[in-house]
């Protein structure tokens, strides 16, 4: 499962491969409002935001519900054992079989090969991945056959909840301005992404519903004569 932001979208439309993972998963939900209001204008007006950080602690609820075991893959030691502490305390009755921060490099097959038999020997059945995009969704699509859990990829998720960073203020992710305040508190992190994705995916959205609204035009004229 991919929650999609702008810059999953301007990924897959700069790297073919990175269109072919994104359309080979499961699901795909819309995170940021500026797809969904995208959504919207194309036609689909039922769609709504699916936040990392909201989905996040609603699958672990339903989980702990249901007895299903889960796992975390990704984020930083110091974060990933932040996450699971508050994940602990929130969520009492919750199975946390598998938890484990990859290092920031290339791993061997071998490791990898662990990774997938730990992940196998814990028994865990959700699996949320805390890579960031692009990575997130490259690992689980080339794990999708080895690793027997569904796997979520949840981004930045990982580090909100558990405290390493903040959360932009819901009046600002209401209006789609969450970017801005990421960018303000990692502007040397986020700088090249926002700045150079954001612009391009609004120009080619708008490109995209001219031609959208101009083909529908057309049929319309078409069907009444």
């Amino acid at each position: 499962m991919c929650v999609a932001a702008v810059s999953n979208v301007m990924e897959a439309h700069d790297d073919a491969r990175f269109m072919q993972v994104m359309n080979q998963a499961d699901l795909v939900t819309p995170d940021g409002m500026p797809l969904v209001w995208g959504l919207r204008w194309l036609g689909v007006e039922g769609a709504t935001r699916v936040y990392g950080p909201d989905l996040t602690p609603s699958i672990l609820e339903a989980a702990e519900r249901e007895g299903v075991a889960v796992g975390f893959y990704g984020g930083a030691p110091d974060v990933l054992d932040a996450l699971v502490a508050e994940v602990g305390r929130r969520f009492t009755g919750l199975q946390i079989a598998y938890a484990y921060s990859p290092p920031y490099r290339e791993l061997t097959s071998q490791e990898d090969g662990q990774i997938v038999e730990a992940i196998d020997a814990s028994g865990a059945k959700v699996l949320f991945v805390g890579l960031g995009c692009p990575s997130q969704e490259r690992w689980m699509a080339s794990h999708r056959l080895r690793v027997p859990a569904v796997m979520v990829g949840v981004g930045a998720a990982f580090d909100f909840l558990a405290g390493a960073k903040r959360q932009a203020p819901r009046p600002m992710q209401t209006v789609g301005l969450e970017w801005l305040f990421r960018l303000a508190t990692e502007p040397k992190r986020l700088s090249k992404r926002y700045l150079r994705q954001n612009p391009r995916f609004a120009v080619l959205f708008v490109t995209q519903f001219v031609r959208t609204v101009t083909n529908r035009s057309i049929s319309g004229r078409k069907e009444r004569k």
